[in-house]
């Protein structure tokens, strides 16, 4: 039985994934407004946008999938950390992205975000054991393993 608690960090788990997913995408459909903040010194800013780009889907969509969830949320976190500079460099130059008021006080506001950000993704690497649908799928993993052809028993 899931408690009010549960129900509550589940719902949260919805609301960290789909803005990474969408973000995701458009670093892919508006990836000229990605390329502005990536900083200099960095090599091929395009590919690191389309990279960032991926690992946000690919985070957003693997949090929501319990067998891989936890390990999600540690590639959420590496992401958030990976992309920190460009938000740095964001700040620096007060560099717009379409979309987003072009407030430069604002970009510096937002880069202490960052931290609420890793907790927040952070809660979803605790007890993996626990995490929603956890048990059926290691449930499902033993009797397929007991199940398999390959499986020896020790005598």
């Amino acid at each position: 039985m899931i408690n009010q608690k549960d129900t509550r960090k589940e719902i949260l788990r919805v609301f960290l994934a789909a803005p990474l997913i969408i973000v995701g995408i458009t670093h892919f459909t508006h990836t000229e407004q990605f390329v502005r903040i990536v900083p200099p010194q960095l090599p091929n800013p395009v590919a690191l946008v389309y990279i960032s780009g991926f690992f946000e889907i690919l985070g957003g969509i693997g949090l929501l999938i319990p067998l891989v969830s936890v390990l999600a949320a540690w590639g959420i976190i590496a992401l958030f950390i990976a992309v920190f500079p460009a938000n740095i460099n964001q700040a620096i130059n007060s560099i717009p992205i379409d979309g987003i008021p072009d407030y430069p006080l604002l970009y510096w506001f937002r880069l202490p975000f960052q931290i609420p950000l890793i907790l927040w993704a952070g809660w979803y690497t605790k007890k993996p054991k626990l995490q929603p649908g956890a048990d059926e799928v290691i449930s499902q993993a033993a009797q397929n393993l007991v199940s398999s052809k390959d499986f020896k028993t020790i005598d």
